[in-house]
């Protein structure tokens, strides 16, 4: 059976401990063996025993000792685990433990009080006394983080003391070697949703879910709740660092039975200490052997037992004392190397990294047991590749990896000016979440040159930040970005006054710098930054001294050089020249007249503009249009990027010359604006104007097209959003007419050309009663309806009205053609009825105006019993047209009409 490099080989070390050498080793192992299950389900005391039997039968290891191993129980609670921990002096010559890495600082106090040996896997610091010699589970996984480039991690602790405090020691450890690790999020058993901020890599400090970690499922299935999963985030179990997970021939039934939790866990990358023998396997075999006696099964212990029995049995091996020997330890296939003569090495495991199968775990990488030392080891791809469900995690710069690099610490110097020590509070807000309400007092170390450079255009240079292995700058924050952002935003408009007022803005940085006697010697678009009033300040001036003074050395990328000038290309300048950030400057010209990146163009890449650049003639540089920016400024642009740096105008005339382009107006963003709302608001009224007469016109032929369907009085109430009541009219005449043999038309006809034949003959009949006083009511197929005295009254003038439209409309039809057949003739039929009707609107789709009453049905009768090119009247309309004494004349025609009152029909009316 097999143990843990926490474990492994630490009763070798221990017996090099001074005073151990007695009758009886005793070894004291403290755990939390009822707190967590991965420790609940180890059976400590049959690995303990397992670990003595084997030791007694092994003389090589023995050598006549007699040994002894107490477990001690570590208190669930981290607070009386510490008062109790003082408690257990004399139980041990060495102790292994505690877990809980709260409690570490104190046991590393009491064992040199107690003059013992002292190994714990939870304490993390490998700088302090008495702790093992072996490779912290934090250094693998800084490893496997450098391997797969991920810098920015959470991590999320089970709301236990145990892990809690695990949490923030690996956090602190990370830390330490330059990751810039978050807070610790500790899961809430009343809530189980939980809140990362700008990470895709999550490091859970609980016990493992495939051996029965609750709290780790509830992750997992939260996670897969909020798309976490399929969003590509990636999940690491810690505690599988601590043991063997057994994966050889392993079905999991946490796996098998739940789909939701197999989906979830295929998110989940275990790193794992190496073994070629199943833990499972050789749990049977012991029990088969009768060296453990329980009747437990396999699966129902966790693989932790493996480790703690190897612990004190890993002595199959000579053991040196010495320093400066390096012994290879192999014990059931597992083999662990020990280097003392290099700090922070020592006994160090193969470890493995495991990708989910279905129901099964898969060896995905391998990692040599030299994967501690940062420049030797790392992990190797086996045959299976891990899937990440929802895509591989983005990649970090390396530089959180390379402590070269400026992204970690290092030794400080003193600089020009010296440096000061000054503190910044940072308070939190009602609107970060729970988990970040603190407040932190972070050290900076200011250049003093630097802390008193104050210029409008010039980023505000707060000191330097170096906390938890961190090295990094601090500046004022710029909402609006760098000038590269904001040129490269297609929705922000520029014009040139924009533009020359971002360029002056960059001159005057520069000119207050080059006075105060500081070349850039960076000076490019991404560095040059816009604040929230669009004013330009210019950032990282005075950084290649500060680079220089800790010895960093950042990676020379050909797209960064652009803005180099040639001379600086050939025999680069620390810190740079004047005339080479007038180079700079030009290049800067350019992205800003032409919106464009540096030499875009030219269609080349960096590397070959660069060698061009190093290698004239012939000269090469960006093409400008000549009708994007005015002549002058164009002349000064190729003024700066003369190939002759004495040529070079300095900032001073660049100043003077730009002003002059302007024509002396003082080039602002803000003035701009100004400017433009002025002028803007000098054209609204105007603007207004022009928009409130072209809305009077639609409006006017709105109210047209409404009064052509509607009555204008019913038109009026139903825009007031006013009901339209039913009204009584005791006096009109309504006019019926239809066509005569319109069916035989119609037959012989098109659909078509029935339209065209209707359209064209009542926009005949509308222009005649156009004339008149009267109102079209509706037409239906080839009956027209009209009213007089309806909408509007108008006496006993009605039937006139009716009588003139009827004579005009039976004058004009004689000369109506039909276009598809000239040689039929239209003949019509009228009808004329006087009386009381009731008119009302019908509906709210497409509402109708109607009429209704016994008038409208003799009317209609009066047509349909009429003659072709005569007019029907009734008596009533007889009668009015008799009143009025206006030269009607009438035929009268015998007829029954169904109506209440006697009528008689007319044959002919005419003057």
């Amino acid at each position: 059976m097999q143990l843990p490099t926490w474990l492994l080989g630490t009763c070798l070390w221990l017996l090099c401990i001074t005073g151990v050498w007695t009758a009886t080793f005793k070894l004291a192992v403290i755990g939390p063996w009822s707190c967590d299950p991965m420790f609940s389900r180890a059976m400590p005391t049959a690995a303990a025993n397992l670990a003595l039997s084997r030791l007694r039968r092994d003389s090589s290891l023995s050598r006549g000792y007699r040994y002894d191993v107490k477990l001690l129980e570590e208190d669930c609670s981290a607070s009386k685990a510490l008062t109790e921990l003082g408690d257990m002096e004399g139980y041990g010559h060495a102790y292994i433990g505690p877990f809980n890495p709260a409690l570490c600082h104190a046991a590393s106090l009491l064992a040199q009080h107690w003059e013992v040996g002292l190994a714990s896997p939870g304490c993390l610091d490998a700088d302090w006394l008495n702790l093992p010699p072996i490779t912290p589970p934090s250094r693998v996984l800084f490893t496997v983080l450098r391997f797969f480039r991920w810098a920015h991690v959470a991590i999320v602790s089970a709301p236990t003391d145990l892990w809690e405090g695990t949490g923030e020691e690996l956090a602190s450890a990370l830390r330490a070697q330059g990751l810039p690790i978050g807070p610790v999020v500790t899961m809430e058993t009343r809530n189980k949703g939980f809140f990362i901020v700008s990470v895709s890599v999550v490091i859970m400090c609980m016990s493992s879910v495939l051996i029965g970690g609750e709290d780790q499922r509830d992750l997992l299935l939260a996670a897969l709740d909020m798309g976490m999963v399929s969003d590509g985030y990636v999940f690491i179990p810690y505690d599988a660092l601590l043991y063997a997970m057994p994966y050889q021939d392993t079905i999991f039934p946490q796996l098998a039975n739940s789909t939701q939790l197999r989906h979830a866990y295929s998110s989940v990358l275990t790193v794992t200490m190496a073994s070629d023998q199943s833990f499972y396997e050789a749990f049977r075999q012991a029990q088969i052997n009768r060296e453990i006696r329980s009747a437990v099964a396999a699966t129902q212990v966790n693989a932790q037992q493996q480790q703690q029995q190897q612990q004190c049995q890993q002595k199959k091996q000579q053991y040196e004392t010495t320093t400066t020997t390096k012994t290879i330890y192999e014990n059931n296939n597992k083999k662990v190397h020990n280097n003392n003569n290099t700090k922070g090495r020592g006994l160090q495991a193969r470890y493995l990294v495991l990708g989910c199968d279905g129901d099964r775990l898969v060896p995905t990488h391998s990692l040599a047991p030299t994967h501690s030392d940062g420049t030797v080891g790392g992990l190797m791809p086996l045959s299976h590749s891990f899937i990440f469900p929802g895509g591989k995690p983005p990649s970090a710069s390396f530089c959180w990896f390379n402590p070269e690099e400026a992204c970690s610490g290092g030794a400080f110097t003193d600089l020009q000016g010296g440096w000061e020590l000054c503190q910044l509070f940072i308070m939190s807000t009602s609107s970060t979440p729970e988990w970040l309400i603190h407040v932190d007092i972070l050290l900076f170390i200011c250049p003093l040159q630097l802390r008193e450079m104050r210029h409008e255009n010039l980023n505000l240079y707060v000191g330097l930040f170096l906390d938890s292995g961190i090295f990094a700058l601090v500046v004022e924050h710029c909402p609006r970005g760098s000038l590269a952002d904001l040129l490269a935003d297609s929705n922000m408009r520029l014009d040139w006054m924009f533009k020359s007022s971002l360029l002056m803005d960059l001159i005057k940085g520069m000119k207050y710098l080059h006075l105060r006697g500081l070349s850039h010697g960076r000076l490019k678009s991404t560095n040059c930054l816009v604040d929230g009033r669009f004013v330009l300040k210019i950032t990282d001036y005075g950084l290649p001294m500060i680079l220089h003074s800790q010895n960093f050395h950042l990676p020379e990328d050909p797209q960064e050089l652009l803005w180099t000038a040639p001379e600086l290309l050939r025999k680069p300048v620390r810190g740079g020249s004047f005339a080479g950030d007038v180079f700079s400057f030009s290049i800067i010209i350019q992205e800003v007249i032409s919106r464009t990146l540096p030499y875009a163009m030219m269609d080349m890449p960096a590397h070959e503009i660069l060698e061009r650049l190093k290698e004239p003639p012939p000269l090469c540089r960006p093409l400008v249009s000549v009708d994007e920016a005015p002549a002058e400024c164009l002349s000064l642009m190729n003024e700066c990027w003369n190939e002759d740096p004495s040529k070079r105008p300095s900032f001073d005339d660049i100043f003077k010359q730009f002003r002059g382009i302007n024509r002396g107006k003082r080039a602002n963003i803000i003035d701009s604006m100004l400017r433009m709302l002025e002028q803007y608001s000098s054209n609204l009224e105007d603007l207004i104007r022009e928009r409130t007469d072209e809305l009077e016109v639609e409006r006017n032929k709105t109210e047209k097209l409404v009064g052509q369907l509607l009555p204008k009085s019913v038109a009026q109430a139903l825009k007031k959003g006013k009901p339209v009541r039913p009204e009584h009219y005791s006096d009109c005449t309504l006019y019926f007419s239809d066509i005569v043999g319109f069916t035989t038309i119609s037959a012989l006809s098109e659909p078509i050309e029935v339209v065209d034949l209707l359209n064209d003959l009542y926009t005949m009949f509308d222009a005649i009663i156009a004339t008149h006083d009267v109102y079209k009511v509706e037409t239906i197929g080839d009956a027209y309806m009209v009213a007089s005295g309806v909408p509007n009254r108008n006496g006993t003038r009605h039937a006139a009205e009716v009588a003139n439209m009827s004579l005009d409309i039976l004058h004009s039809i004689a000369a109506f053609k039909i276009k598809h057949m000239p040689e039929i003739k239209v003949k019509i039929r009228i009808g004329l009825h006087s009386g009381a009707v009731v008119a009302g609107v019908v509906g709210l789709t497409m509402p109708r105006y109607c009429l209704f009453g016994d008038t409208v049905t003799t009317a209609s009768h009066m047509e349909a019993s009429g003659l072709p090119y005569r007019i029907h009247i009734s008596l009533c309309t007889v009668k009015v047209l008799t009143s009025l004494k206006l030269g009607y004349r009438m035929d009268t025609r015998k007829a029954q009409v169904h109506s209440p009152a006697h009528t008689f029909g007319f044959f002919r009316l005419f003057l």
